[in-house]
């Protein structure tokens, strides 16, 4: 996976009002304090880490946000006249993403961790300090990974996660269709309905195939549906149209 500018990163603290800058320092940190080389700069980033999250934790408390600031500017102090030094032989990439991280820089910070940790693992923790309620974590990820900007990610991991009540076969639909950037609102609403429709396992598989729109059970389907005298409901369904998608299946025997 290729990985994102900081501005890519950045959308996602701006995704939520209940965005937990806490979460994300604390789990982020955890994924790259041991990476650090250095014992002693290791020592130093985690103790940093700490301060900071805990100031977060209790942005009211006054020595706290002092301690943070003044253990953050510690660390960006020690790592910059570290890469004025030449011959360490160690990595500061590593420190230098705990820097940006404790300073608020979470774009940058991730942007710089991408260099040694996987993508998947960094989106993960932006996902969940996100802290929505009912939301698929699992598809914003996975949406993500595919490319998919955050805001499609994050509207399709809060349609299943609303929906979560829906059939297993109707999740995999929806799934399938936020991963080909084919779920809307239309598309929710029409889906919904399927949701409603109470049909047996054999009419969930039937509509299941009538969704993915195969040409030849579409066409029997329509000339059923008018030989019931739902000729509207009919060329609605051969228009694509996925209201019709559960009539249909409803009066299909099976």
């Amino acid at each position: 996976m290729t990985s994102h500018p900081a501005s890519w990163w950045a959308q996602f603290p701006e995704a939520s009002e209940r965005f937990d800058a806490a979460q994300l320092t604390e789990g982020l940190g955890d994924l790259i304090n041991p990476r650090i080389a250095s014992p002693l700069l290791r020592r130093e980033a985690e103790l940093a880490t700490y301060t900071v999250v805990r100031h977060l934790q209790r942005p009211q408390a006054e020595e706290f946000a002092r301690q943070a600031r003044e253990s953050a500017e510690r660390l960006v102090a020690t790592v910059a006249r570290l890469e004025e030094r030449s011959g360490d032989g160690f990595s500061l990439v590593e420190a230098h993403a705990v820097a940006l991280l404790l300073q608020g820089r979470f774009g940058d910070a991730a942007h710089a961790a991408e260099a040694f940790l996987k993508t998947q693992e960094i989106l993960r923790l932006f996902v969940a300090a996100l802290r929505m309620e009912r939301f698929d974590v699992n598809l914003a990820v996975r949406m993500l990974a595919a490319g998919h900007q955050p805001a499609a990610a994050m509207q399709s991991g809060l349609v299943v996660g609303k929906y979560s009540w829906w059939p297993s076969w109707l999740i995999g639909v929806v799934t399938e269709r936020a991963m080909t950037g084919d779920l809307d609102d239309e598309t929710v609403s029409a889906l919904d309905r399927c949701a409603y429709a109470e049909l047996t396992p054999a009419q969930s598989r039937i509509a299941r195939r009538l969704l993915a729109g195969e040409d030849a059970l579409v066409d029997a389907s329509a000339i059923r549906l008018e030989g019931l005298g739902e000729a509207e409901a009919a060329e609605k369904l051969r228009q694509g149209d996925l209201t019709a998608v559960a009539l249909a299946a409803r009066l299909i025997p099976v």
